[in-house]
């Protein structure tokens, strides 16, 4: 009995050893096909990274674009649409209701978009007391222009007359999502009361907004019979918004687009741009002229001037200090620059100046922003001294910008920045890469020696790594 007994326990240790090598094999092979079907079927991200490199960068070729208008306004409009449009990188129509007489000139032809004129939209209701039915065929702006059935598309753009586009701008802005999934990308109002009425998840049309190609597909399917059930509400934007709603569809926000649901002197709200590329100005109409002693028109041209040379660097605001005479210096380039007698701390100098009258006048949440504001001292002498763009010139080595000092009246001291004529900006050409668009951080910049006390040099740089902007002791 012995021999068997020893026999036995043999044979079930041999198959214990090999039930352990075969479910050790098992479980490594299970693991490895894990991960590589987890590699393999990673869904794309919010913001594609990983996939970017199969796709060419988005530029304004793979954008179709949608510009509401009508013939009370597009004679004297047209010229801002001039401002951004480029004939032979640009598609899509300005729509109408109806042919304009001058429609064939040869000059609007080589400098503008085509004509395109809106269908019949006089079977849907419109119950608004006191609107504009004309919010109906502006809203099917998005359905027709889909239906031009360009090729190569990635997003479809929409705005007003009044929407000056930044199109190198946008077209890197966009190029942040995947183009593929569905995506409203846009920017509410300024102010607070206007997104409480229309919603804080609409995009503005005034300021512009993008869908993407496969979302502009699926919606223009089922656009008509959606705002059949949105007779009582004001604006197209508020019916592209619910349609998108009912689609499941939220709004992905970007600060670059703006409404400017302002009036007046907006330079606050120009020298304080988000640290975002700028992408659309809008209102004009109802805006001073942006810099002194130009007309609306000759002011946003002086300002392509500097887009032109460096789109995306364009208002991008940047601080530093003058440790000799304590001043703060605030660039937004291609703009202004402002100097500050005093030392103020970073995070005073960026809130808002209040230099704008409000929307509306009405209850006090009227004059609500959704953003910081700071006061606009009513004594020009107790402001800041302002210096707006001159000249622009660009070389191998650089940019350089001149700006010339807004004349007031006031009184000068010694070591009073008022004493400055014109401030030299130097610059290299801003090409934000794209981890730098996700994680967009503030350039900084140095006073350098000057060979006046009337002038005043300037260098903006990228920030060293644990670099603090602030003022030296």
């Amino acid at each position: 009995m012995q021999p068997f007994k020893l026999l036995s326990k043999t044979q079930s240790s041999s198959h214990l050893l090999n039930f352990i090598l075969v479910s050790s094999f098992v479980c490594v092979t299970y693991l490895i096909a894990s991960v590589l079907l987890v590699h393999n079927s990673k869904p794309p991200l919010h913001l594609y990274s990983s996939s970017q490199d199969a796709y060419a960068p988005t530029t304004v070729e793979h954008i179709v674009f949608g510009i509401a208008s009508n013939q009370n306004s597009w004679a004297k409009r047209k010229d801002y649409v001039k401002l951004w449009w480029k004939p032979r990188q640009m598609r899509g129509c300005v729509f109408l209701e109806s042919m304009p007489p001058n429609a064939t000139s040869r000059d609007d032809n080589s400098t503008l978009p085509p004509i395109c004129v809106s269908e019949d939209t006089s079977r849907f209701r419109y119950t608004y007391r006191g609107g504009l039915r004309s919010a109906i065929r502006v809203a099917r702006v998005v359905l027709e222009t889909v239906a031009l059935n360009h090729s190569n598309v990635r997003w479809y753009v929409f705005g007003d007359d009044d929407t000056v586009l930044f199109p190198e701008n946008l077209a890197k802005t966009l190029s942040k999502y995947d183009h593929q999934l569905w995506y409203y990308i846009g920017a509410g109002s300024e102010i607070y009361e206007q997104n409480r009425i229309f919603g804080f998840g609409m995009a503005f049309g005034g300021a512009g907004f993008a869908i993407s190609y496969p979302l502009a597909k699926v919606l223009t399917n089922v656009f008509d019979s959606c705002i059949e059930r949105y007779p009582h509400l004001y604006g197209s934007d508020s019916r592209v918004y619910s349609c998108l709603t009912e689609l499941g569809v939220g709004l992905t926000r970007e600060p670059g687009f703006h409404q400017f649901d302002v009036r007046g002197n907006t330079f606050g709200l120009l020298a304080a741009h988000p640290l975002t590329p700028l992408v659309s100005l809008h209102h004009l109409d109802l805006m001073d002229p942006i810099f002194p002693n130009m007309t609306a028109t000759k002011a946003m041209e002086h300002l392509f001037l500097a887009a032109n040379v460096d789109s995306e660097r364009i208002l991008q605001q940047t601080v530093c200090y003058d440790r000799w005479f304590s001043w703060t210096i605030s660039i937004s380039w291609g703009y202004a620059v402002q100097v500050y007698s005093k030392h103020i701390y970073l995070p005073d100098v960026l809130p808002v100046q209040e230099t704008f009258k409000q929307w509306k006048k009405g209850n006090v949440l009227a004059g609500v922003y959704t953003f910081n504001t700071r006061e606009f001292h009513p004594n020009p002498c107790q402001r800041p001294t302002i210096f707006f763009l001159d000249s622009i010139s660009s070389n191998k080595h650089g940019i350089n910008s001149v700006y010339k000092k807004s004349y007031e009246n006031c009184t000068l001291y010694m070591g009073s920045p008022r004493k400055l004529e014109e401030i030299r900006v130097s610059t290299k050409k801003l090409d934000l890469n794209y981890k730098q668009m996700q994680a967009p951080r503030r350039h900084c910049c140095d006073v350098l020696p000057s060979t006046s006390g009337e002038l005043l040099d300037l260098a903006i740089r990228e920030c060293r790594e644990d670099e603090l902007i602030y003022m030296h002791a």
